[in-house]
């Protein structure tokens, strides 16, 4: 409602045996120092006070509802409790906190589809703790696509981006092995993904006429179709055909030169085809300033550009850095999308 106060944003714990408590609880004492906007963490309010008190950090702490998360914000983190009770073990992963890392993932996605928050910001999670629970889903983005389906009824694609200050890149492929990118490479995945990129440039990121720089697959772009066809019979059509639906798309360009300082300025974000191509140069450039951010579904998701690093959980040496970057974004992508509601 016009003139209300904006909803906070739903921030879930991530794996537990990582750093997704130590840089929330990071997050929370930077509060004022970085002007950041309300959140409430999804988690075991158990763990999270462990966790302060292995590294004496003075965070007290407040079990809110989502509703009331903001006559608190001030002077304690907020948390919702999970069903699911975490064990604070770090940098040693079990499945046994499975159920509630998930929990708090779906959770955050019907508070934020149902109004009471205004965006989601996860904390990394590790997979293979809950593909040993019986997780079906590669990664979060997949499993967010899930959900959004669940909760409309009907298809979404989730479309990955990491976006940093000088660079935005999407992966046409994500979670697979290189060994079967080029089988699965479709000029549809292509398509969908640009026209989904190309919509949330200008609904969420405030870019009225975004330009797109897509990658090819092979070295130099199949150097004209001798390094291999994909480029010549399924990228560059696929450019054609957004191109003929209005979309500003040029390639596909040789991925060793298309992420240079002086090439960057000819775009507003890159397709690439697969997932490191796509990771590799943006983490390059900012890893702390660098954000995961989900696309193309009916909320606002984003993550730190980390991963849980379980070597260095627990020992005091963690940076809330990308965590501040994720929430001040979440914000930013939220309130732009307010505007441009129809």
């Amino acid at each position: 409602m016009t003139g209300s106060a904006p909803s906070p944003l739903a921030l879930t714990i991530g794996e537990p045996a990582g750093i997704g408590a130590e840089v929330l609880l990071g997050a929370w004492l930077a509060r004022e120092a970085k002007a950041l906007p309300t959140f409430y963490v999804l988690g075991d309010p158990a763990l999270i006070a462990a966790r302060a008190q292995r590294l004496a950090l003075d965070v007290p702490l407040i079990e809110v509802s989502p509703e009331n998360t903001a006559a608190h914000f001030a002077t304690a983190l907020p948390v919702v409790p999970l069903e699911n009770r975490l064990a604070d073990t770090p940098g040693i992963p079990s499945g046994a906190n499975a159920a509630g890392v998930v929990e708090a993932i779906t959770r955050a996605v019907e508070d934020t589809l149902s109004g009471r928050a205004a965006a989601i910001v996860t904390c990394p999670i590790a997979k293979k703790p809950l593909y040993d629970a019986g997780f079906q889903y590669p990664g979060h983005t997949e499993y967010l696509g899930h959900l959004a389906e669940e909760a409309t009824g009907g298809p979404a694609t989730a479309v990955m981006m990491l976006a940093g200050p000088d660079l935005k890149t999407v992966p046409v492929t994500v979670h697979q092995a290189l060994n079967e990118v080029a089988e699965s490479l479709t000029r549809q995945a292509i398509e969908t993904t640009g026209e989904i990129v190309a919509r949330d440039l200008i609904g969420r990121f405030a870019i009225p006429s975004p330009r797109l720089a897509v990658s090819g697959l092979n070295p130099h772009a199949g150097e004209g179709g001798a390094m291999g066809r994909e480029d010549i019979d399924i990228i560059a059509p696929a450019i054609a055909a957004l191109r003929d639906k209005g979309i500003d798309a040029f390639g596909p360009l040789p991925a060793d030169t298309m992420f240079h300082a002086a090439a960057r300025k000819n775009y507003d974000a890159a397709l690439c085809m697969y997932h490191d191509q796509a990771l590799i140069p943006v983490k390059t450039l900012a890893f702390d300033d660098t954000v995961n951010v989900t696309l193309g579904l009916p909320f606002i998701r984003t993550s730190p550009d980390h991963g849980t690093a379980f070597d260095i959980a627990g020992k005091g040496v963690a940076r809330p850095d990308s965590l501040i970057v994720a929430i001040e974004l979440a914000r930013w992508l939220a309130d732009n999308a307010e505007k441009h509601a129809p």
